[in-house]
């Protein structure tokens, strides 16, 4: 079995967040570990794994291709769907032909034995377990193929907004203890890491099952040596309070002046029907502290365009509120229903085609924000991590620490390393 096992070789393929990308980098070390090699770009893969994302019907559908154009070009491969769709459509995604493995999310960490299972038996493996049921936290920190690490530090979700599916394909809200993720950074210092961006389900409830609070996990990462830049992936308005604004603006050497804050309505009658735990006093509150305090902070922004309850009048109500806020960059949302939430008894559905609309109204209003952003900060000297390019024939690239990225010719000794850069028009990236 372990001589078998020590001849495979994986592939692997992600869709949706960094807490997924986190995650599969972990399945690669975990069967590395175990002797499954990676597949080199092109090689025959025995195993496949694709950790898939259900966050909107098209990511249904992007995970329903990848899984079939995989089976049909690797048809003697072992594959394996395992992530949201997975979790939550598990009689669906086994339903695809070539699929021989759906683990759910609770499953996912604990791929080996479930591949000495297939090894043994060669039976199709389907096992999920329901998400009220998903109690355990299992960490993640990982790089894969790229610079910057990512550390899971809490998983699931108790928030059930009504237009989401997270909470059952993710489990409860539940965190690691702060001394144990504190050890994973040193680990990941260790191998060389030099940026560590911290993700999560809902980071901001960090702590809430054990006790512990996500200022005090903060101020134990700001001490790993060796460690120079922290970046927090995505936090609640709520929950993102003004005390870890302010330490971060003053205390704080590591975290990286980079916020990435939902909104999804600039309504508070949509809010409230999102069942979202703030209004648009608050959230801008935030906005306004941030700019106050660290004036040249990115600032992204989520928001769904076209929502259930979404009326023409709530509509712009929502732009109108967007378009005064001092943010950077918005990542739009097209509405997409999903079985099972609450907001399909909403009873104000937006036309699919003006969602579409809104969508790009937005989008137009973000790439504004953005160019403006950016343009303000031509001129100035910038610290750059840089990171490995695609292929040494491609320029690397490097993020400042408020999140605006610059390209450069290719130096190998430059990789992982901080150097000081003035911005330019011309090392601007085109991939903003």
């Amino acid at each position: 079995m372990d001589k078998e096992r020590r001849q495979l070789k994986a592939a692997f393929h992600t869709l949706g967040c960094k807490l997924n990308f986190s995650e599969t980098s972990t399945i690669g070390k975990m069967l590395a570990e175990r002797g499954v090699a990676r597949a080199a770009e092109g090689e025959r893969p025995d195993l496949i794994v694709v950790n898939t994302c259900s966050v909107t019907e098209m990511a249904d559908k992007k995970g329903r291709q990848l899984l079939r154009r995989l089976a049909r070009e690797w048809p003697e491969a072992t594959i394996v769907a395992t992530g949201c769709y997975a979790q939550l459509k598990p009689t669906e995604v086994a339903a695809i032909e070539g699929v021989d493995m759906v683990l759910g999310s609770n499953e996912k960490l604990l791929i080996t034995q479930f591949l000495d299972r297939w090894l043994a038996e060669r039976q199709q493996i389907v096992e999920v377990t329901p998400f009220t049921e998903i109690r355990e936290f299992r960490p993640s920190c990982e790089r894969g193929d790229r610079t910057r690490y990512f550390l899971k530090v809490q998983d699931g979700c108790d928030y059930f907004c009504t237009y989401c599916t997270i909470p059952y394909a993710r489990g409860r809200s539940r965190s690691g203890k702060i001394a144990d993720i504190v050890a994973i950074a040193e680990e990941a210092a260790a191998e060389g890491a030099k940026e560590i961006v911290i993700t999560g389900v809902n980071i901001g409830d960090f702590g809430r099952d054990t006790g512990e609070k996500l200022l005090d996990l903060l101020k134990a990462l700001e001490g790993v040596e060796g460690v120079e830049r922290y970046r927090i992936s995505s936090i609640e308005p709520n929950l993102l309070t003004e005390e870890i604004i302010r330490w971060i603006s003053g205390e704080s050497h590591k975290f990286m002046p980079h916020f990435h804050i939902p909104l999804q309505s600039g309504s508070d009658a949509v809010l409230r029907l999102m069942n979202r735990r703030y209004d648009t006093t608050l959230f801008a509150s935030r906005i306004e502290m941030i700019r106050r305090l660290i004036p040249d902070a990115f600032i992204g922004v989520d928001v769904i365009a076209g929502a259930r309850g979404e009326t023409e009048e709530e509509w712009e109500r929502s732009y109108e509120f967007i378009r005064s806020l001092p943010v950077t960059r918005l990542h739009v949302f097209p509405y997409s229903e999903r079985p099972g939430t609450k907001a399909l008894s909403i009873g104000y559905n937006v036309d699919p085609h003006e969602r579409h609309l809104r969508a790009a109204k937005l989008a137009a209003l973000s790439d504004e924000k953005h160019a403006a952003f950016i343009n303000s900060h031509i001129g100035e000297e910038a610290s750059v991590l840089w990171e490995h390019p695609g292929h040494q024939d491609a320029p690397m690239h490097g993020f400042t620490e408020n999140y605006i990225r610059i390209e450069a010719p290719f130096d190998p000794e430059a990789i992982n390393r901080v150097t000081e850069v003035k911005i330019t028009a011309e090392n601007l990236s085109k991939e903003q």
